[in-house]
């Protein structure tokens, strides 16, 4: 995809872009836009989507007029936010990709329920009843006309605009085997009652009225129908992460008016709204906390694993859950202003300005298609001039297009996808389409997220450390007691690890929760705190020397420490932390050994991540980030000439995601992170991101194998072709080869082993 220089300053306009089918189509189009006065612009094939600089004031109909003279429609988005909030529903360019979706699906379903008694008649002769030759163009017929329409369609529009694309080649060799096929039935000698295509070897001229084409043109059109069906719903999945994003946020909110409490939808908030959010709930809108404590979970938006303690001055972000007490907010920031706003246009921008991969079979037909065309034409010429019969000079030329006309194409790409990516499923890994496959050839630098993806993501109990002569399993027993009373995320973690340690705790009597500070209650009779040192302090209990050096050690690892007191002394501390996953070092290893460098990227403090990182041998560590400067590092490191692949599971990874040259996200992790991403690995286990490449790269390599075949069989054959010396059980035996060696190379990849089982 070319790339025009911005002009200094001017406005940056979006429009979408309807009706494109290779990517010369957005080449085509992009050059259009190119040329006017002052304007810059790149085209998108895989989002359908141009990304346009124009001078202040420029009128955006003469870009779309631009467009729709070039064959293609073009239109202004709508805001997708407004329009989610007046239909509830997508927005109209949504409904077409939809429809498109459905009919192209209809025309394949169709395609192959009428093709494959076609394909069957023509190659085995035990089928070939008395006029079987007239069952198949019933059956040819409406696969060639109805389910190729949109190859038609295309044709025509390069046709006008003076280009051939595979769609030329598509739509003339399945064309000219229906017409001359038709010509055969009706007006040469193939009509005959007990016609049949005889399975010989010899190779003789003909005048070509005895044979038919039908299973070419139908079968051609089915298997490309499939390849455009599979790379169209991938390609719809573009959209995804931005409704996702969208769909994060609070639809409802209970706004304070005039002193009493009002429930309004979401999108209706001003700024200098005082709205109330209670324990679990969704924080509507940016803003600041007017009154009340609480612990604000932030995971699904930042990626940091503990829990943020706010009271009143504190700011607070939309989208993110209140895990503890209630609170009233003043709104600061809201619609468009607001930071998962913000984060929806990075996802957007990251996409549509994605390098465009296009697709071997285009780049190859850039040259194939109009040579074969003119080999056609030759040959056609070249009979004629020879003094052979019209008929047998046509079938010359008409050979040579439909020995052309790629079966064996249309298999490469959809046939090793296919398997491919059903051969991932099973291990747990989803490939999106087949433009993801090139990325990872070239990938030399892989960035991780921490949290969720290195490691677990989740709180968890690694250490308690007692005072002399305290019971261990009775310190678990008090504190795990207490805080399995509290909603706290970290008291949650305690009280799941004493559990798992000493079994079923007791029920606590007089439970409070000390705001900002932790719990108190009493357990078997006994009074207990927990929770911050300051707490114990309050009641006048203070940590050994040593207990307190541990507790210092713990915190400057960013690890969460939390006291525990009882009977007027304290007792010891728990120690909470996010704990690596137990692959996450086998699997960076593994990065390692197919040529990639390790990247450690997080939000978290610098002492948290390098601990992380050297404990699963990562050297690089970028620390201290936030969602906005992922995105300029996975950039920064694109302009350093590194080909990046990105590993993360949370919102906030989701732009990154989307402007790296690839992305793989968690399966663990949010929706927004894996509409976003390339590659989605549903195990959560990091040794999942080696074999998703090492597939990818297999696959690929398949892809490329199957598709240097398939023209390597249609070049030889097409000077067979052209000398006349093609009868049609030959052509088909020599396609269904093709296609069977195709196929079998694809299958091969269900072979294909997991790195944990080699």
């Amino acid at each position: 995809m070319s790339t025009a220089a911005p002009p200094t300053g001017g406005t940056g306009i979006e429009l979408e872009i309807g009706g494109m089918t290779c990517a010369s189509c957005a080449n085509r189009i992009e050059k259009k836009l190119n040329k006017l006065d002052g304007v810059a612009a790149t085209v998108n094939y895989a989002t359908e989507k141009a990304k346009v600089t124009v001078p202040d004031g420029y009128d955006p109909a003469l870009l779309i007029a631009e467009v729709e003279k070039t064959g293609y429609t073009a239109a202004l988005p709508q805001p997708l936010r407004a329009q989610n909030a007046q239909t509830g529903a997508a927005d109209s360019g949504e409904t077409a990709a939809d429809l498109e979706l459905i009919s192209l699906r209809h025309r394949l379903i169709g395609a192959i329920v009428l093709t494959v008694p076609v394909i069957a008649m023509a190659m085995i002769p035990a089928l070939q009843f008395t006029y079987w030759q007239w069952a198949s163009l019933a059956l040819a017929a409406p696969v060639i006309v109805w389910g190729a329409w949109p190859f038609h369609k295309a044709a025509w529009t390069n046709l006008k605009h003076g280009t051939a694309t595979m769609d030329t080649l598509i739509s003339m060799g399945t064309s000219v085997a229906l017409l001359w096929s038709i010509y055969a039935l009706f007006f040469g000698t193939a009509g005959n009652p007990g016609m049949t295509h005889p399975f010989e070897f010899t190779i003789a001229p003909s005048d070509g009225a005895a044979n038919i084409y039908l299973e070419v043109g139908a079968g051609v059109t089915m298997f490309i129908l499939a390849g455009r069906y599979f790379e169209k719903r991938s390609k719809r999945q573009a959209g995804a992460a931005l409704r996702a994003l969208l769909e994060l946020g609070a639809k409802e909110v209970s706004v304070i008016r005039d002193g009493a409490e009002v429930k309004i939808p979401t999108d209706q908030l001003q700024v200098g709204d005082e709205f109330i959010v209670r324990p679990g709930e969704k924080i509507a809108t940016d803003g600041v906390v007017v009154s009340g404590t609480s612990a604000v979970d932030a995971s699904m938006l930042t990626g940091e694993s503990v829990p943020v303690e706010v009271g009143e001055g504190d700011t607070v972000t939309g989208a993110t859950v209140n895990a503890g007490g209630r609170l009233v907010v003043r709104a600061t920031r809201v619609g468009s202003d607001t930071q998962l706003a913000q984060m929806a246009q990075l996802v957007e921008d990251a996409q549509t300005g994605k390098a465009e991969v296009q697709r071997l079979a285009d780049r190859i037909s850039g040259v194939f298609v109009p040579i074969v065309i003119v080999i056609a034409f030759v040959a056609l010429g070249g009979w004629l001039g020879a003094g052979f019969p019209v008929a047998a000079a046509f079938t010359a030329a008409v050979a040579v297009l439909v020995i052309a006309c790629p079966c064996a194409l249309g298999l490469a790409t959809p046939t090793a996808l296919l398997v491919g990516t059903g051969r991932g499923a099973q291990m747990g890994i989803l490939i999106k389409g087949p433009e993801v496959l090139e990325s990872t050839r070239r990938v030399d630098t892989v960035v991780l997220d921490k949290t969720g993806t290195v490691t677990s993501g989740k709180m968890t109990l690694t250490d308690v450390i007692t005072e002399p002569g305290v019971d261990r399993a009775a310190l678990l027993r008090y504190a795990g007691a207490l805080e399995d009373a509290s909603e706290h995320p970290i008291a949650q973690a305690i009280a799941k690890g004493a559990t798992q340690e000493v079994g079923p705790l007791p029920t606590p009597e007089d439970f409070a929760n000390v705001e900002g500070k932790g719990v108190q209650g009493i357990v078997d009779g006994t009074a207990v705190v927990v929770g911050r040192e300051s707490l114990l302090a309050d009641w006048s209990q203070h940590l050994s020397a040593d207990v307190a050096a541990a507790k210092a050690r713990a915190e400057g690892e960013g690890k969460t420490v939390v006291a525990i007191g009882w009977d007027g002394q304290a007792r010891g501390i728990l120690v909470v932390a996010d704990t690596v996953k137990p692959t996450s070092a086998e699997a960076i290893r593994g990065l390692k050994a197919i040529g990639l460098t390790p990247v450690l990227l997080t939000g978290d403090n610098e002492a948290v991540a390098r601990q992380i990182a050297a404990e699963v041998g990562i050297a690089e560590v970028i620390a201290e980030v936030l969602p906005q400067d992922k995105v300029d590092v996975v950039a920064r490191l694109q302009g350093e000439g590194k080909i990046v692949a990105m590993v993360g599971d949370g919102v906030n990874d989701a732009p990154a995601l989307a402007q790296a040259d690839l992305g793989l996200a968690m399966g663990t992790g949010t929706d927004v992170a894996i509409e976003a991403s390339d590659i989605t690995l549903v195990r959560g286990d990091l040794r999942a991101a080696v074999d998703a490449i090492r597939l990818s790269r297999k696959t690929l390599s398949t892809i490329k194998t199957n598709l240097f075949w398939a023209f390597a069989y249609n070049t030889a054959a097409i000077p067979v072709a052209a000398l006349g010396m093609l009868n049609p059980m030959l052509a088909g035996a020599a396609m269904a080869f093709s296609s069977v060696f195709v196929v079998g190379n694809s299958l091969r990849l269900r072979g294909f082993r997991s790195v944990t089982t080699q």
